[in-house]
């Protein structure tokens, strides 16, 4: 496992990338991931080659690349393929950090929700 940066606190959400080094979609998106790790200071990045790492990735069952996983000490955020695509990223991650407060907005839908949930059932 190669930390891409190693600054945040310990208790900062993790990115890693579920990789494998023969898969041409995440061979261009590692600079694109570093690039976003860059922006984030906040969190821990890490690229781990499932193959090199079998010990610690086969549990997840990557079937697409990349795959990517958010967690830290509260749980896991998020687990699953996404485009290599920086900004989508990103813009993922920049909510679940503000989702740790969650907007008036949402407290107000999230509201309605609980005081009418058969309106709104599936």
């Amino acid at each position: 496992m190669n930390a891409v940066l190693q600054s945040p606190a310990d208790d900062a959400l993790w990115v890693v990338c579920l990789c494998a080094e023969w898969c041409g979609a995440c061979r261009e998106y590692r600079p694109l991931f570093e690039q976003v790790a860059r922006a984030h200071p906040s969190l821990r990045f890490a690229w781990v080659d499932i193959e090199d790492h079998a010990d610690l990735a086969d549990d997840f069952d990557v079937e697409t690349f990349p795959t990517i996983l958010v967690a830290g000490t509260q749980g896991t955020h998020f687990v699953g393929p996404m485009l290599p695509h920086a900004e989508t990223l990103s813009r993922m991650l920049a909510s679940l950090q503000s989702a740790r407060a969650a907007d008036p907005e949402v407290n107000t839908l999230l509201a309605a929700l609980r005081d009418k949930p058969e309106q709104f059932e599936v």
